[in-house]
């Protein structure tokens, strides 16, 4: 990939204050963004507790909890991720008029 076509997908976010370019593909960015919002919200509720000092420590702690939260209760985790239910609905029912079509060209062929 060239570093033009790197950089189109590139986007920059804001971690506890700090900004990083990250590369998205194209058409995943607002769940790029909910990611994010949940990380940093995380990540705050780590630092508040005023327990651990260190946005390494910081990071790492609050990964440790979304990963709990998502062992324990696969379902809630997902929905705090913000599954977009309507745009996994759409891409299905284009795929199955896409098999339609082709199976629909095919009976043809068979008789």
């Amino acid at each position: 990939m060239s570093a033009a076509a790197t950089d189109r997908n590139a986007v920059t976010i804001n971690v506890l204050g700090r900004e990083f370019r990250v590369a998205c593909p194209e058409g995943e960015q607002k769940q790029l963004m909910a990611s994010v919002e949940l990380l940093n919200r995380k990540m705050k509720e780590v630092r508040d507790t005023g327990k651990v000092v260190g946005n390494e420590r910081i990071a790492i702690m609050a990964a440790l909890n979304i990963a709990h939260e998502f062992v324990s209760n696969p379902g809630k985790a997902a929905t705090a991720a913000s599954v977009d239910n309507g745009t996994i609905k759409r891409r299905i029912l284009a795929m199955q008029e896409t098999l339609d079509s082709a199976l629909a060209a095919d009976q043809d062929n068979l008789f």
